[in-house]
């Protein structure tokens, strides 16, 4: 079962949401403000965060940096619900890095057609994964440390951008997570697929996956 949390300060919308969510099969957690959010981003480990942009105390652009900057969940899907009107919020927030963006009110076809876009797209970057995995001969990868890449000839940092890429992980999500602008990201890959003698993306993860794998069972 799907976990999906929802951090929203107004309790009717949140309740709205989380009554969808629930009679669709997922397990719903919910947060009432954005220091809540976070602390059960980390401990509870949801699938995929919904998140409110305007709320007091701590908005939904600062619970995004708070998950993004932590490897715990950095890399889970993560959803802004926003009101209409509020564009230059919603641009700041997906240069920070988030997934997409929902209109409030938001109706029930929106936030599954939406959520399940998310999974489908995350589902389809794990099964690319064991693809290549099996064809590399049934390795798997440890993302534990970028260190291992360094051994490709990349500096520290172009080895922590690779990590990034071989999980599926764009440009935009990279700079979040590292703390870099998107300009730098998009340098630091041209400097790898120099380095590695590659030209594209899916090279550069193949290559990272063979480094990062460890034969089952040894």
């Amino acid at each position: 079962m799907k976990k999906i949390l929802v951090i929203e300060d107004q309790l009717q919308m949140r309740r709205n949401i989380a009554t969808i969510l629930e009679m669709e099969g997922f397990e719903v957690l919910t947060a009432e403000n954005g220091h809540r959010g976070i602390d059960l981003a980390s401990n509870a480990k949801p699938d995929l965060i919904i998140c409110d942009v305007m709320m007091p105390e701590l908005d939904g652009h600062r619970v995004l940096e708070a998950v993004r900057a932590n490897q715990a969940t950095a890399t889970m899907p993560f959803i802004f619900l926003t009101a209409r009107g509020e564009k230059a919020d919603l641009r700041e927030g997906m240069n920070l890095g988030a997934d997409d963006y929902l209109t409030k009110p938001v109706s029930r076809e929106d936030l599954l057609t939406a959520i399940n876009a998310r999974f489908h797209r995350q589902q389809a970057h794990e099964d690319r994964l064991e693809q290549e995995l099996s064809q590399a001969g049934g390795f798997k990868p440890n993302f534990a440390s970028a260190v291992p890449l360094e051994s490709l000839g990349l500096t520290p940092r172009e080895a922590e951008v690779l990590l990034w890429v071989a999980q599926g992980k764009s440009n935009g999500d990279i700079a979040i997570i590292l703390s870099m602008t998107e300009k730098t990201a998009k340098k630091h890959m041209s400097n790898i697929f120099e380095k590695l003698g590659i030209e594209n993306r899916n090279a550069a993860t193949i290559q990272a996956l063979e480094v990062l794998s460890l034969r089952q069972g040894r």
